[in-house]
């Protein structure tokens, strides 16, 4: 199985620390963000990665080299400036996914999510991977019922940027910039998509509070040792 890493973000909300070093390689317990991800679908034996570039994605390639390190294999999906929103990224690297489902992986998030335990493929357009709502997303994006994701009113969760796709659900899109927000719904509503809840360690980290705020609650879960408590740097 292949994975994709969301990249290409220009991470407008997280400036001034994104106009030199792209969202990515932002660093978090002392490695970039991206680089716990690799290292997640590394151990659940998804080594065939796929990232997209674009704002300064050449430090990123830099960063990560084709993966060896890393015991992975990196391609990468160089969009330039130009910016294709999530859907739109995922499209234009199809060629590099083949033709089998995928997993697909936003940088911009923090969690202990393990790779192992999603579906070796989804039974329809793709399988969601669902949070509680955060703060800053109070409505959530879908419902739950039983492993379908719906929409409608009431009881709604927010999708983690974690899904298993399928091919199919790009099928005979035209590429350019396209969200993959509206082809979810529109897959929800058909009654499409699968689901799970995940109710472990999960951070959207779009924005600089968001990303200072998983710091610091990072350094304050750290396990005392000797005389004080442990605190790494991040």
């Amino acid at each position: 199985m292949r994975a994709m890493i969301l990249a290409a973000g220009r991470g407008e909300r997280l400036r001034p620390l994104t106009d030199h070093t792209p969202k990515p390689l932002l660093r978090v317990r002392g490695k970039p963000l991206i680089e716990h991800h690799i290292e997640a679908l590394v151990r659940a034996g998804v080594n065939r990665l796929v990232i997209n570039l674009g704002h300064l994605g050449g430090q990123i390639r830099a960063c990560l080299g084709d993966g060896r390190r890393y015991s992975a294999e990196i391609q990468y999906s160089d969009e330039g400036e130009y910016a294709r929103e999530t859907a739109g990224g995922i499209i234009r690297a199809l060629p590099l996914l083949d033709d089998a489902p995928f997993i697909v992986v936003n940088a911009d998030i923090y969690t202990d999510f393990d790779f192992k335990g999603l579906p070796e493929a989804p039974r329809d357009e793709a399988h969601l991977i669902l949070v509680d709502n955060p703060p800053h997303h109070p409505r959530g994006d879908f419902r739950l019922i039983k492993d379908r994701v719906a929409l409608g009113a009431g009881g709604k969760l927010t999708y983690s940027g974690i899904g298993l796709y399928h091919p199919r659900l790009f099928q005979g899109l035209a590429p350019g910039r396209r969200p993959l927000g509206p082809l979810l719904r529109e897959a929800a509503r058909h009654n499409r998509l699968s689901g799970e809840s995940f109710a472990g360690v999960w951070h959207d980290i779009g924005a600089r509070d968001r990303l200072d705020a998983l710091k610091e609650s990072l350094i304050e879960s750290e396990i005392p040792c000797g005389t004080g408590m442990c605190r790494q740097n991040q």
